[in-house]
């Protein structure tokens, strides 16, 4: 119970200490609305960007991985580090190399992610009946495998705009929880300031 106090108090604080720069999570949601925008305007370009950051992240992880692996040489386990940072470069260059093949690979495996996502969802809502919203579990698992179905199925034509899509996406509905999010703080502080302080 004090524990749960104590977290309830934290957030509280942490929510109070942010109120007062609301303005700049709604700065920060239009900042993305306007990138989903440009994003939008060549789907090509935001897929082939997404890949090269991508392949740039894997590269440096890579690179990581390899340089741990060699400070833990005296370990077990040295070659297996060793090879999954060699890996891990080897694809991110791959994906700099080539970002086009890579924007047909990834989009793919969204794909093939889709479609098993899909069954486990599907496998789980029967799995918990007859709990409540087991029904609307299926649903979404039906749905997510649907999806994903087609988008096999339109491959390899949306090899070079699906993952700008789902950039385009991500970039809109966080700029506009961001928005969101700001105008609460906003209005929060709003309303403690127009109480009457207590003395």
């Amino acid at each position: 119970m004090t524990d749960m106090s104590n977290s309830k108090a934290s957030l509280g604080w942490a929510i109070h200490a942010i109120t007062g720069k609301w303005g700049w999570f709604v700065a920060l949601g239009v900042g993305e609305l306007i990138l989903g925008g440009v994003a939008s305007a060549n789907l090509m370009a935001a897929t082939l960007a997404s890949v090269l950051v991508i392949g740039a992240t894997m590269a440096v992880a890579g690179i990581f991985q390899i340089v741990q692996a060699f400070s833990v040489r005296g370990l077990r386990g040295f070659l297996l580090w060793l090879l999954a940072g060699i890996v891990y470069a080897a694809a991110g260059s791959i994906i700099l190399y080539d970002p086009v093949l890579a924007s047909f690979t990834l989009s793919l495996a969204v794909c093939a992610f889709l479609v098993v996502a899909g069954v486990i969802r599907i496998w789980a809502g029967f799995h918990i009946r007859p709990a409540a919203g087991w029904r609307w579990i299926v649903a979404a698992g039906v749905l997510t495998f649907c999806v994903g179905v087609m988008l096999v199925a339109a491959w390899p034509a949306i090899g070079l705009w699906l993952l700008g899509v789902m950039l385009v996406v991500d970039l809109i509905f966080q700029g506009w929880g961001f928005i969101a999010f700001g105008i609460a703080l906003k209005s929060r502080a709003s309303r403690h300031s127009s109480q009457p302080a207590t003395v």
